[in-house]
């Protein structure tokens, strides 16, 4: 039982915190006026769009983030703790009880996607929105596939993806 809240909680807790970025991403992006695009924000859009799905969709979360959050989860389903169980979804993203280099590497990038943040604020539309466009791409394809890798994995299917857990 205690395991199902932890797994419960970290799945919920990892789709809220992508799917608050998503929603504030749609949010700008939707004051993007399309009509006034001119040709060369359109292959700008166009390229962005596409860049965002393949490196940070594809390569980033359905080859990395995706199935480690769902591995986690899978552990997290057998070895929960108290504070695995309140920080489930810190777990899941592996801010801790995981090896030392990928602690420091999930922190660092966490550090620049919030300083990368807080300058595209200052960007004047359209292209914040485009920008924006393009991250929100990414975001969804990272969810989704999260979403599919968590069902696989606790339906049984053969899933060699590790948890990155650190022996005791």
């Amino acid at each position: 039982m205690f395991g199902k809240v932890a797994v419960a909680w970290g799945f919920i807790g990892v789709c809220l915190f992508l799917g608050s970025a998503i929603s504030r991403l749609l949010e700008v992006s939707s004051q993007l006026q399309l009509h006034d695009l001119t040709l060369v924000h359109w292959a700008v859009m166009i390229v962005w769009v596409f860049f965002m799905a393949y490196f940070e969709g594809y390569k980033g979360f359905q080859k990395g983030f995706s199935p480690r959050v769902a591995a986690r989860l899978y552990y997290l389903a057998k070895h929960a703790t108290v504070k695995r169980l309140i920080f489930a979804p810190f777990f899941c993203l592996g801010f801790f009880d995981a090896e030392r280099k990928r602690i420091i590497f999930i922190i660092c990038l966490s550090a620049a996607i919030f300083s990368i943040v807080q300058l595209v604020e200052y960007l004047p539309m359209p292209w914040r929105g485009i920008l924006d466009i393009g991250v929100m791409i990414g975001l969804s394809w990272g969810l989704i596939s999260m979403i599919i890798f968590s069902c696989q994995i606790f339906a049984g299917k053969k899933f060699d993806f590790p948890a990155g857990v650190p022996e005791n």
